[in-house]
């Protein structure tokens, strides 16, 4: 179904809005993303990601009140819709049926690696 797909980042920004839930504007998710995944995120590509998927209908925003901390700005809030979650699924029973289809002879390369203690991305024994 082309009309749930989701790129990496977007699957992690819509993933992100669902577990901070009640808490989830742009510099929560931004916070939350990099301490879960220890990756740096642009404020940038957040909020286009973020524009993005309110247009194709996964996510929601309302303004919360203006507060004296922020100098009367208020935070954009978002939660993730009925579609949004379909989407999520979807791309959650994309990957199970990627993984379940992986035939066990491809761990055994893996087993061999570590055996002779070789590291296969580095080209190099790890001792």
């Amino acid at each position: 179904m082309k009309e749930y797909q989701l790129g990496e980042f977007e699957e992690i920004v819509l993933l992100t809005v669902a577990i901070l839930h009640d808490d989830a504007y742009g510099v929560s998710i931004k916070e939350d993303i990099e301490k879960r995944l220890e990756r740096k995120v642009s404020v940038s590509a957040l909020q286009t990601a973020l524009r993005r998927m309110e247009k194709k209908d996964y996510l929601k925003s309302e303004f919360g009140e203006a507060t004296a901390i922020r100098g009367g700005k208020r935070k954009r809030y978002f939660k993730v819709t009925k579609t949004g979650k379909a989407a999520l699924d979807h791309a959650k029973e994309t990957r199970m049926k990627l993984w379940s289809a992986m035939p066990d002879v491809s761990y055994e390369f893996i087993k061999v690696w570590i055996s002779r203690d070789y590291l296969p991305h580095l080209g190099q024994h790890a001792s």
